[in-house]
């Protein structure tokens, strides 16, 4: 199955305000426009086998978060949209998506085929608030049973639903994997304008651990020279399990296309000493050099050992075996190009500057 798409804004109507907490009357204020986007299918099929998943949902298209290194930006391309901005500018809404949902899974055999929530944007980014699509989805899904569900989100908004969420998990198998890159501030407020901040969302996995919910932290992605330091990971690794993580996933950070565009010009505004290395790692293809990624998997696989964390695909919760003969290598970006000690080797809790 497939999404409707439809290729160009004019035929999309305009999602009129709400009367509700004026979420959206900010967003709009700040330049965010909302459209109303039709779709033939909500569980749309994922054919890759490398995914843990066999079915998608997004509620919405486009994401008001503004996440600078997002490589679903690309999905606004296919709207006729060519602006970087586009992406976190103008929010598709799928209205229809509950209604239509109720009707797929009565016709959908879903045998135990994993369901993922927020695969390409925020199942709970600020118009949440106002249009409750996820809520309404999820009052959808609390209807069946046996069901396989994950959702990643970063917002505080999911502790809103703990009443769905503890009754799908009651009769099913429920994951939620908080999106947390780093505990600074100052990067998180740079890199991700318009999402909660760290510590909110330690508090948020606070929240749903304590109510017996299945909850973890995706480090997606990790910065090589920004937030992949030894000390920052094991910072984050730590206050996760702290938090009441059950699993992390960690992987380094992929490039392509019109993320790649406005991520460079963010690096070039606010870390310019970095902005050279990465056009050149990633100059010729979307992946760092395998040495980083294997360096950040084997030390991320040490973390997780030592504060007791599974995989995010490991559901018998048993921590694993680091790769053998790793020593916590040091990755070569750190501190380099005149980054000093490391922009992570900042206080967690200094206060954010303006993007």
């Amino acid at each position: 199955m497939s999404e409707q798409l439809w290729l160009f804004p004019t035929q999309s109507r305009a999602v009129p305000s709400l009367p509700a907490k004026a979420a959206t009357a900010l967003a709009q204020a700040r330049g965010v426009s909302f459209f109303d986007l039709p779709c033939r299918s909500v569980l749309n099929r994922c054919e890759s086998e490398r995914m843990p998943f066999e079915w998608t949902i997004n509620p919405y298209r486009g994401c008001e978060f503004g996440c600078t290194y997002c490589y679903a930006r690309y999905s606004h391309e296919y709207l006729g949209m060519e602006d970087w901005l586009d992406f976190q500018n103008k929010i598709f809404v799928k209205r229809e998506a509950p209604s239509r949902l109720a009707r797929e899974l009565r016709r959908v055999r879903l045998d135990e085929e994993a369901i993922a929530i927020g695969t390409v944007t925020d199942p709970y980014q600020p118009a949440e608030r106002d249009y409750r699509i996820t809520r309404r989805i999820l009052e959808v899904l609390a209807t069946a049973r046996g069901l396989r569900l994950s959702i990643t989100t970063k917002s505080t908004l999911v502790a809103r639903d703990l009443d769905l969420l503890q009754a799908i998990a009651s009769c099913g198998r429920l994951t939620i994997n908080v999106s947390l890159i780093t505990l600074n501030r100052r990067i998180a407020r740079i890199l991700e304008p318009r999402a909660p901040t760290p510590e909110k969302r330690l508090a948020t996995i606070r929240t749903l651990a304590g109510a017996g919910l299945r909850v973890g932290v995706f480090a997606m992605p990790v910065l090589p020279g920004l937030t992949d330091s030894p000390r920052a990971l094991e910072a984050l690794v730590s206050r996760s399990a702290e938090a009441g993580a059950s699993h992390f996933a960690a992987q380094v950070l992929f490039l392509r296309g019109s993320a790649r565009r406005g991520f460079l010009m963010t690096l070039e505004r606010n870390f310019p000493a970095l902005a050279g290395r990465y056009r050149r790692i990633y100059g010729e293809s979307a992946y760092a050099a395998r040495f980083i990624r294997d360096e950040l998997a084997a030390r991320v696989a040490e973390l997780k050992v030592k504060y007791g964390l599974a995989s995010a695909g490991n559901r018998s919760g048993r921590t694993e075996r680091p790769p053998a003969e790793s020593s916590t290598p040091s990755l070569r970006w750190e501190g380099s190009e005149g980054t000093g000690p490391g922009i992570e080797a900042r206080s967690p809790s200094s206060p954010p500057s303006a993007p």
